[in-house]
């Protein structure tokens, strides 16, 4: 593995040869979404992937275990904060494709301190495309023709909806009410930009809820899986009754791919799971499956459902209508959310070890 540390960073003996072979750079790429999309791109693809990732809480080395010894995975540690290291890796590495995660993510976060995320998803994602920019700005007419920025954003963007009414398409006008969201809107913003102003070939996603493995346990799904295996308080918001589209993050990866691959340059596409449900409900199904997997002889995991304080400007309701990508690029889900849920209940009884060592810290 290539590593960066400290102020130095020294690229693998195989550069050259994944050079003329050509490969992908991910930001983010130790995170929940970023890593099950690195292990699937290479299970699927034998184009290696440059996988820069900071490392900070929610980002875990462990997540790419499976990965140790392949030449295919070069993975630095570094902010895209850092110009002068984006500037490097894109020199060394000349990657055909960007694929943009990293970004702090988490709404109650962002309530408590939402500077972390203006610096990293507002002034981390302009650093990136400003280094971007200037290295597509070096490539031949047809390797600038094929280069693609993709960058990963959250149906958060648009706001809440109400009982009712449309899900959210790709043309529906964005109202964030998180710090969170509004820096996610912010990033979607200079990236769109960049393409305009500066011809950058842009794609950007916009995904639902995801769920499944390596998933951080703050998360509503893996907190409720951790704190009912460990006999401890379901805490949920307000009523419950907040809806959510629900995507299996595979399902999300597969779609990624499509995007890149068939995608329009300048385009959005929403990519959702086709699944509302309220909080309450998945909570409920959560503890459904636990009590069929793993019995607790001390109850039904339900007893141990606790209703909190809504936190605050608690959107309602989120719904993306997905019919766009899968008109233009033929993807759907795969999962259900039946089978998905299933598939990740058994992934945490499967992984007590992760789990242990992410709430450990270590």
């Amino acid at each position: 593995l290539g590593v960066f540390t400290g102020f130095f960073y020294k690229p693998p003996p195989t550069t050259r040869l994944f050079r003329d072979a050509g490969m992908i750079l991910v930001t983010g790429g130790a995170g929940f979404i970023g890593s099950n999309f690195v292990l699937d791109w290479l299970a699927a693809s034998h184009e290696p992937v440059v996988n820069l990732d900071a490392l900070t809480y929610a980002g875990n080395l462990r997540n790419l275990d499976s990965l140790q010894g392949d030449a295919r995975h070069v993975f630095v540690r570094g902010n895209i904060g850092d110009r002068a290291l984006l500037d490097s890796l894109l020199a060394q590495h000349r990657p055909r494709a960007i694929v943009h995660f990293a970004a702090e993510s988490h709404v109650d976060r962002s309530i408590h301190g939402p500077g972390e995320f203006m610096q990293t998803n507002v002034q981390g994602t302009f650093t990136l495309l400003e280094a971007t920019r200037a290295y597509w700005a070096t490539l031949t007419p047809d390797e600038r023709g094929t280069f693609r920025f993709h960058h990963v954003s959250t149906d958060e963007v648009y706001g809440s909806l109400a009982a009712g009414a449309p899900a959210f398409t790709e043309t529906h006008p964005y109202e964030p009410n998180s710090p969170y969201s509004a820096s996610k809107a912010a990033s979607d913003h200079l990236v769109r930009a960049w393409h305009h102003t500066y011809g950058l070939p842009v794609v950007t996603t916009n995904c639902s809820n995801n769920y499944g493995p390596y998933h951080f346990p703050e998360k509503l799904i893996p907190l409720m899986i951790v704190n009912a295996l460990a006999g401890k308080p379901l805490p949920v918001y307000g009523d419950g009754r907040q809806i959510r589209d629900w995507l299996y993050v595979k399902d999300h990866c597969s779609g990624i791919r499509a995007v890149l691959a068939r995608g329009r340059v300048g385009e959005t596409y929403n990519t959702g799971g086709w699944n509302e449900q309220a909080n309450i409900d998945i909570v409920h199904s959560v503890c459904a499956l636990l009590d069929e997997l793993r019995t607790d002889p001390a109850g039904p995991y339900g007893r141990l459902i606790t209703h909190v304080a809504d936190r605050p400007g608690h959107d309602r309701r989120y719904a993306i209508d997905a019919r766009k990508i899968e008109r233009e690029l033929g993807w759907r889900p795969a999962e259900t959310f039946q089978s998905g849920i299933r598939k990740t209940v058994q992934w945490y009884l499967d992984h007590a070890d992760w789990v242990a060592d992410v709430q450990s810290g270590s």
